[in-house]
C-alpha cells in the first residue's frame, strides 16, 4: 500500500504535460519571466499516479520530497484498530495544494499518514529542487511561507477544537479568495448532487457560464490590480442579481457561472440578460477623476435535459457562450 517506486507508475515530464502551472499554490502570482524559470528547473520532475487508498506519505516514507496535487484528492488518515482499514480524517488536498513541505525543510519523518481518496496524479519535487527554486525565486519563498504559515495556524486550531476548526477550514477551502464566490472544488462536490435532485424530482435547472470579455486586453491596459477589481467587481453583480437559493462560482480565471435550481430555460435567459446588463453598467472604481474601464461579458445559458449529468451540461453551457462572443460578445446565447 506505500508509495513507493516500485508501485510508482510514472506519466510524463512536466513540460510535456497539459496542466497549468499557475494553478498551483506554490507558483500562485509570481511573474511570467520568473514562471519560465520554475519550468525549466521543474520540467524534469516526475509525475505519478496513486491509485485510491494508496499511502502517499507516512513514518515510514523515505527521503525528502513534495508531492502537489495535479489531478484528484488526497487526505489525512489513520488505521483503525479494529478492520485495519484506513479511515479518512477531515483535511484534504485537492489540486494546487501540496503535502511533505515540512519534512522537507527540517529532514524529519513525515508525521502524518496520508493516501490518495482518489485516483491521483501528482508532481514530485525532490527537496535538492525545492531549495533551488526558493534560492530562484522570491515568490516560491513567500508562497511556501504563507502555506507554512497556514498549516501552523490550521494545527493549532484544531488542537483548540478539532471539529469545528476542521469544519471552518473545509468550508474555508470552497471559497474563492478573490471574489469571495464558491470555487471550482465547492462547484466539482455540489453541482452533481444538484443535477441528481433535479433528475430525482422532475425540476428544471439550469446554469449560465460568464466569461469576462477582453480580460486580458483589460489587464494590459489597467494593470492587474485593477483587473482583480474588475473581478470583484463582476462577483458583486452575480451575487447581487440572484436569488438565495441561486449559487454563483467562480468557474477559472475569469470565467464564473450561475447556477440556478427551479429554473426553465426562459426564466434563466432572463435572469443572464439582466446580469449581462449590469454588468455593463459596472463602475470598477470609484474615483471619477479616472477615466472610468468598462466590463461586459458574455454569457452562455443550458438547461437541463434527461439523461444529462454535469459535464454535458457544461459543455452546452460553454458552446453558448462561445457563440455569444462569435455574435460579438457582451450578449446571451443558448
Amino acid at each position: 500500500m506505500y508509495l513507493e517506486k516500485t508501485l510508482l507508475e510514472p506519466l510524463m515530464l512536466f513540460g510535456d504535460a497539459d496542466y497549468k502551472i499557475d494553478r498551483i499554490h506554490l507558483f500562485r502570482d509570481i511573474s511570467e519571466e520568473n514562471l519560465e524559470r520554475i519550468v525549466k528547473i521543474i520540467q524534469d520532475c516526475a509525475i505519478v499516479k496513486a491509485r485510491t487508498g494508496q499511502i502517499v506519505l507516512d513514518t515510514h516514507s523515505s527521503g525528502a520530497r513534495l508531492y502537489v496535487v495535479l489531478q484528484g484528492v488526497l487526505g489525512i488518515t489513520r488505521q483503525d484498530a479494529n478492520s485495519n482499514q484506513l479511515e479518512t480524517a477531515i483535511t484534504q488536498y485537492l489540486p494546487g495544494e501540496c503535502v511533505g513541505e515540512i519534512s522537507v525543510l527540517d529532514e524529519e519523518i513525515h508525521s502524518s499518514t496520508i493516501s490518495a481518496l482518489a485516483d491521483s496524479e501528482l508532481l514530485v519535487i525532490e527537496a535538492e529542487t525545492l531549495w533551488r527554486l526558493i534560492d530562484e525565486s522570491n515568490g516560491v519563498a513567500k508562497n511556501l511561507l504563507q502555506l507554512l504559515s497556514f498549516r501552523i495556524r490550521a494545527a493549532n486550531a484544531q488542537i483548540r477544537n478539532r471539529q469545528k476548526v476542521g469544519e471552518f477550514y473545509r468550508q474555508l477551502s470552497m471559497v474563492d479568495g478573490l471574489t469571495g464566490l464558491h470555487n471550482r472544488a465547492w462547484l466539482n462536490s455540489q453541482l452533481p448532487g444538484m443535477i441528481e435532485h433535479a433528475h430525482a424530482t422532475g425540476s428544471p435547472l439550469s446554469i449560465i457560464m460568464v466569461d469576462l470579455d477582453h480580460f486580458k486586453r483589460f489587464n494590459d491596459d489597467y494593470g492587474h490590480l485593477v483587473g482583480d477589481d474588475a473581478l470583484q467587481s463582476a462577483a458583486k453583480v452575480m451575487n447581487a442579481g440572484l436569488r438565495p437559493s441561486d449559487f454563483a462560482a467562480r468557474y477559472g480565471g475569469e470565467e464564473m457561472m450561475v447556477i440556478l435550481p427551479g429554473t426553465n430555460q426562459k426564466s434563466a435567459l432572463a435572469v443572464a440578460d439582466r446580469l449581462c446588463s449590469r454588468l455593463r453598467k459596472t463602475r470598477v472604481f470609484e474615483d471619477r477623476e479616472k477615466p472610468l474601464p468598462h466590463i461586459t461579458g458574455s454569457f452562455g445559458v443550458a438547461t437541463l435535459a434527461q439523461g444529462q449529468d454535469a459535464a454535458a451540461l457544461i459543455a452546452i453551457a460553454d458552446a453558448a457562450l462561445y457563440r455569444a462572443k462569435g455574435e460579438g460578445r457582451n450578449r446571451v446565447a443558448y
